[in-house]
Parts: structure tokens; C-alpha cells; sequence
């Protein structure tokens, strides 16, 4: 074989392209020029880039390091050069071939300077940029509260994925938006000062070079002969500006995407940047991979027929030589519960068969669905995995919600007090903690035990003493209310009173969503027991379950999570208007945001090989509160010839109301012993925040001390020592 060059004889090249079909081997030959490759799910893309790549070096029309290749994870980067090796008989030494954020530090590094860096320059991480923004803001006098530094952050970044530096953001129309323009600039100048960069500044100072700098852009372009690109449909607009440039030397650039996988334009991606590429690179060829290789033909015509309702896309239309096989059922049910527990009794159907637990998957839209069937997992006995994401009582919100239960429930749970004591902050710093460790430890009592005792001291004043105050003051209301509240609306005022739902309100992150939503899933949760220490003590067993390990396990995951996987079987739940299309997608983005819904839902359906099994609920709870639901407009948009529609599951006539709360009783302070200290009055003594004076009163753990400096203060015996 040869691709008009040097003939190929590599015999395991030729093995590979021997069994490509005609289109693949079409964007395989096809080398010069723009190409954009339409690569359908299961069409065998990773195949295409690896065998193209393989065929430019073998045939000597480009050198490893005359060819640029960009992925956007390491992981495809790491299995694209271990491809190209096999095909090769060796590694691509000099091959530029990875992240576009690796490349771009590769560029960096060597032209530092001309930016006015040192090549040795540090990559901020989150957490570093973060700390640096509330520095900048509290240099400006910016109200932290109003404006959470995490907001500004995300609002920055978005400006950097859009190739927008401080000079080029147009009109801020928010007051976010106004208060983080306000900063993007100082933030810019102490990077600088710091010799670092952020993320966002590896591609838009790589930009920044290519435009102001045409030397070295046609250094670049000049070098690379051949550009690849996967995954297309996923760049933003810097990335794309980025490709433009360096493609402007030879034109052999190959971009090889989906339209209709285009699923993460709330993180940046622009679907737009494949749509015009024609536009954008005149005299572009398109070659559509159709055949697919992983999904029946049932599930690849639901699939089509469903994506098709889609105006902004190319259009093509999967196939496969394996007809036949299950038509995609749909399965309705009464409610979430009946949803879980159906899932898991297909699961173990399908495990007696003999089919691999691996082999099977739950496709939800929100993290929050996951618990029901973490928990029916768990009650059967099946191993399960969570992919993208931690088991729906490892997330942080939810160990921080049940740190809020535990105290009340446990007033000496010194662990989950401590969790709680600056969640959300409250001034409560590492020296105060430092303080209370020390009571306890000295006294032998719990964390809430020594914070009680220091408030009738000198030890602990000001902002910190105030909180801590206010916290114990909530937590013995809260422990009150035990008595006379359903423990799920008494979880709900626990949240809101504490500040802890309002935290994650005010936080504009991306996450920030799903966490609400899996606090109010947490709430939901806690209704379904008799009571909150029946609840605790359930979730201590699921942690306790979550600890074993198992070979094989049924994943559960997001549809995002999902995308790039497949699996024999693949179970979607929750498709239901309200959850999917995910109304906040509708709001914010419109016919847009529909569009991209329907994508992820075709993401979903071509995940599946053999069987896909999409459920619906019509009650689902919902904020705490049942609501009756429609199925998905997108299940309707399914070609009737390849879907089968069962009968809904059991219904009932009317809901089953819980049992009512049990009275419990507050849980009183356990009688410990002290350690005491032999003290009497008159006593020279040091302390080591108020130095040395004389002890005028003792009562108790307490004694009243008048200190050579600081006049008269009531401290802990456990704080003081004898000077002789």
C-alpha cells in the first residue's frame, strides 16, 4: 500500500488497512488538503486517526516531528501513540502528539520570553487561582460575599475559552460580570509579577504569541506538514483560533468529530466550529463514517430517527450489518423506587444469563438519580461502581449534610463537629481549632463539650467566639426539634438555618447545580426511614458495603460521563420532562439548549450494544414534593418500528403516607471526670496567650487569674501551669 509516497510494507500496517471499509479508507488516503471526517458513534474514528497517522509517517511524507496531533485527554493521547507504535514497529520519536494544553506548554516553554516570561513559568492550579482572586479582591475592597471568589474565577476562565484577554471583553452587562472584569485585569498582572499562568492562559498566550509574533506562527506553520484533530465538535473558540492559525501553512489539516455528539457547551465547546468548516477552510472534503460496529440495528435506528429531529447538524445515518437483534424498550413505572427496583431485577436477569455485570450500565441525567439505585444495589447485594463521580454519600455536600445530621443526633460526635464548625465559614480559624483539640484532649470530652466551656472564658473572643456561640446555640434549637418535627423537614431547616444551602446558591461553579440538587435528593432520602438515627445508621452500612471490592460491578454514571464508553446493556432512566431535557438547559440556552439535550440522548442510546432500556416515572419527588410527570418529548421522537412500549408498572391509587415521627429524646452530655490540677488561690501561674499571674478565684474546670498585663481573665485549668 502507499499513500503517494514511499511505498508501505509494514506488515502490521497493512493488516489494519486491510480491514478498513471504504469510507474509512478514504480518509485514511486522502492526505492533502482539508478534510473533515464525520465519525459517527461506533463508526471506528480512533481507528481512522491511528491508521492515517501511521500511513503519513510509514510513507515518508512527513517526518514525526512534521506532524501535529491533539486530542483533548491524555488518556486518547496515551492510546493514540501506543496505536501508531504497534502500526509503526516503534515509537514516534519527536511526534507532536498530545493535549491541546500540552502542546501549547511545549510552544510556551521555548518562547517565554518574547511574553514577557521566564521559561520556568508555574501552572496555577484551581485552587492556587482561586487563592489568588480573593487576595485581588480583598486588595480591591470587593465585597467577598456578594461576589464568591469561585463565581469571578468561572466568569474569567469562560473569557479565556472565548480567546478574550482583559482588553478585548466586551461591555460587562452583570454586576458578576462587572465585578470580575474589575479584577481580570490585577489578576493578569500578578500572574505576571508571579512568573505563572492558569489554564485558560496556556491556549490564549499561545495565541497571543501566534498573533503578535507572525516569526514564530511561521516557524509553526512551516514545520507542521500534517495537523490532526479529534474530536472537533468539543473545541472553543480560542482552541479553534488556535488550529486556524498553524493550518494556514500547508492546509493539510484532518478534523475528525461528531455534530451530533456535541454535548459540552456548558464548559465552552462550540458545535459551531464544525458546522463551518467548509466556511472555514475552502475546498474541504467531508467523509461521513456510517458503518457502526458496536449497536444493533434497532438501537442505531432509534438513535437516528431521534437525533434527526436536530436542524443545526451535516446529517448522516448510522448503519450496521448486524440486523435484527431487541428493539429499545421502553419501561414505565409509578415512581423512582419501582423504577430501581426494576433495574435491579433486569440486572440480575441478565447476570443469570451469564452476562457480565461490567457489561452493564445506568445512563441518568443528574447526579442526584443515582442514590435510588445505589441503595437497591446495595439491598440485592450487587456490586456497582460510579463512574465520573463518587457513590452518591461519598460527595462533598452529602458528607457535609450528614456531619450537620450526626452532631444533632450525637451531640459528641467531635468529628462531625469539626467538620461543621467552618462549613460554611465562619470566621472559626486554625488557632481557635488548635484551642478546642487541646481542651479535649486535656479534659477528655468531645469537641462540642470544650467549645461550650471556653464560652464562659477569655480564651477564645471576637469573630470566632461570636460563631462559635451562634453554632451551639442552632445545634441545641435543632436538637430541640427532634421532638417536634418530621425528620425530613427537620434535615431541610438544618440546611437553610446553617447557612449550608445558601453557600451553594451563592457559588456560581459549574457543580454547583448538582450539589443542590443532590442536597435536596439527600432530603428525600431521609423521609423514607422512621426516623434520623434510623437513617444515620443506614448510610454507616452502605459506607461500610461501599468499602468491599469486587471484580465485576454494574456501572452508573451521567450521560457525560458515559460518553466514549459502551456497554452490552444499557438502562436510561429518568426520561422525563422536567429532569430530561434538563430544564436548566432550556432556560438558559433555548432551542440551543434543546438541541444539545437531544444529543446527549443519542450519546446515551449508541453507548448500547445489544439492548437499550430507557425508563420513565410518572411521580417522581421532586424539592421534596411528588409531581406527576410526562415522559420525554424525546421519547415520542423515537421511530415506532424500533421500540417496544411495555405496560407501566404497578400502580397505586393513592400514595402511602409514612408512619409519623417517633418522639426521641435530646440526647444529654455523658458525665466525664475531670483531670484536675491541684490550684489554689494566690498561685503564680503562666498562661501562654496571657503570660504569668496570680489566681484570685477557682470553681471547677475554671479560675479566675489576674494577669501582670492583661488585667483579669477566666481561662481553663487545662491552659495553665504553675510558675512556682
Amino acid at each position: 500500500m502507499s499513500s503517494k509516497g514511499q511505498e508501505i510494507t509494514n506488515p502490521a500496517f497493512l493488516e489494519q488497512a486491510r480491514s478498513l471499509n471504504p469510507a474509512q479508507q478514504q480518509a485514511v488516503d486522502m492526505t492533502e488538503g482539508p478534510l473533515l471526517v464525520l465519525a459517527g458513534a461506533g463508526t471506528g474514528k480512533t481507528r481512522v486517526l491511528t491508521t492515517r497517522l501511521a500511513a503519513i509517517l510509514l510513507s515518508r511524507k512527513a517526518w514525526p516531528s512534521q506532524v501535529l496531533a491533539v486530542t483533548f485527554t491524555n488518556k486518547a493521547a496515551h492510546e493514540m501513540r501506543e496505536r501508531v507504535a504497534s502500526l509503526i514497529g516503534g515509537p514516534a520519536e519527536g511526534l507532536w502528539l498530545g493535549t491541546f494544553h500540552s502542546i501549547c506548554v511545549r510552544i510556551l516553554r521555548r518562547h517565554a520570553e518574547v511574553l514577557g516570561l521566564q521559561s520556568s513559568f508555574t501552572i496555577l492550579d484551581g485552587d492556587d487561582q482561586l487563592r489568588l482572586i480573593k487576595q485581588i479582591i480583598r486588595a480591591e475592597e470587593i465585597d467577598e460575599k456578594k461576589f464568591p471568589p469561585r463565581v469571578l474565577a468561572s466568569i474569567i476562565s469562560r473569557w479565556k475559552d472565548r480567546a478574550l484577554t482583559p482588553e478585548k471583553v466586551p461591555q460587562p452587562s452583570s454586576d458578576f460580570e462587572k465585578a470580575a472584569f474589575h479584577i481580570y485585569g490585577h489578576y493578569q498582572g500578578r500572574l505576571r509579577v508571579l512568573n505563572a499562568v492558569d489554564f485558560g492562559d496556556l491556549i490564549l498566550l499561545c495565541l497571543k504569541l501566534f498573533m503578535e509574533h507572525s516569526d514564530v506562527l511561521a516557524q509553526y506553520t512551516s514545520q507542521f506538514h500534517y495537523i490532526l484533530v479529534d474530536e472537533y465538535q468539543d473545541t472553543n473558540v480560542a482552541q479553534y483560533l488556535w488550529l486556524r492559525l498553524l493550518a494556514q501553512g500547508s492546509g493539510n489539516i484532518c478534523c475528525v468529530g461528531d455534530d451530533d455528539q456535541s454535548i459540552y457547551g456548558w464548559r465552552g465547546a462550540e458545535v459551531g466550529n464544525i458546522l463551518r468548516f467548509e466556511k472555514d477552510f475552502p475546498g474541504a472534503i467531508i467523509i461521513r463514517l456510517e458503518q457502526n460496529y458496536r449497536s444493533n440495528s434497532h438501537i442505531l435506528g432509534a438513535a437516528s430517527g431521534l437525533i434527526s429531529q436536530n436542524a443545526g447538524r451535516f446529517g448522516k445515518t448510522l448503519w450496521t450489518e448486524q440486523e435484527g437483534g431487541e428493539k429499545v424498550r421502553i419501561h414505565g413505572v409509578w415512581d423512582g423506587e419501582e423504577e430501581a427496583r426494576f433495574v435491579g431485577d433486569e440486572v440480575e436477569s441478565l447476570h443469570r444469563k451469564e452476562q457480565s455485570l461490567n457489561e452493564m450500565a445506568i445512563l441518568v441525567r443528574a447526579g442526584f438519580q443515582t442514590r435510588e439505585f445505589e441503595e437497591r444495589f446495595i439491598t440485592l447485594g450487587v456490586p456497582y461502581r460510579v463512574i465520573g463521580g463518587p457513590r452518591f454519600y461519598e460527595r462533598l455536600e452529602i458528607r457535609d449534610a450528614l456531619a450537620y445530621m450526626r452532631i444533632v443526633v450525637q451531640p459528641h460526635d467531635s468529628l462531625a463537629f469539626e467538620r461543621i464548625i467552618n462549613t460554611p465559614k465562619r470566621g472559626v480559624g486554625t488557632s481557635t481549632l488548635q484551642t478546642l483539640h487541646q481542651v479535649a484532649r486535656y479534659e477528655e470530652i468531645s469537641l462540642t463539650e470544650a467549645t461550650m466551656r471556653l464560652m464562659d472564658t477569655d480564651e477564645l473572643r471576637g469573630k470566632a467566639k461570636t460563631a462559635l456561640q451562634g453554632l451551639l446555640y442552632d445545634i441545641s434549637g435543632w436538637r430541640k426539634q427532634l421532638e417536634t418535627l418530621p425528620h425530613g423537614e427537620l434535615a431541610r431547616l438544618i440546611l437553610d438555618e446553617s447557612g449550608y444551602t445558601a453557600m451553594w446558591q451563592a457559588d456560581k461553579s459549574p457543580d454547583a447545580p448538582g450539589r443542590l440538587e443532590n442536597l435536596k435528593e439527600f432530603v428525600n432520602a431521609i423521609d423514607e426511614f422512621e426516623s434520623l438515627p434510623a437513617f444515620l445508621d443506614h448510610v454507616s452500612l452502605v459506607m461500610e458495603n461501599a468499602s468491599g471490592a469486587s471484580v465485576e460491578m454494574v456501572n452508573i454514571m451521567t450521560l457525560h460521563s458515559a460518553k466514549g464508553l459502551e456497554f452490552n446493556s444499557v438502562f436510561l432512566a429518568g426520561w422525563e420532562e422536567g429532569l430530561f431535557p434538563h430544564p436548566r438547559s432550556l432556560s438558559e440556552t433555548g432551542d440551543a439548549g434543546l438541541e444539545e439535550e437531544r444529543r446527549l440522548a443519542y450519546v446515551g442510546l449508541t453507548r448500547a450494544r445489544e439492548r437499550a432500556i430507557i425508563t420513565f416515572a410518572a411521580n417522581r419527588r421532586v424539592h421534596n414534593q411528588w409531581q406527576t410527570s410526562l415522559p420525554s418529548r424525546f421519547i415520542e421522537e423515537l421511530p415506532a418500528d424500533h421500540v417496544d412500549r411495555e405496560i407501566m408498572g404497578r400502580m397505586a391509587s393513592s400514595f402511602i403516607r409514612r408512619p409519623s415521627v417517633p418522639k426521641l429524646q435530646a440526647a444529654e452530655p455523658p458525665v466525664r471526670s475531670l483531670k484536675d490540677k491541684e490550684f489554689k488561690v494566690g498561685q503564680r501561674v503562666f498562661h501562654i496567650k496571657f503570660g504569668y499571674g496570680r489566681i484570685i478565684a477557682s470553681e471547677g474546670d475554671r479560675l479566675d487569674i489576674e494577669f501582670d498585663h492583661t488585667g483579669i481573665k477566666k481561662v481553663m485549668k487545662s491552659f495553665v501551669e504553675s510558675a512556682g
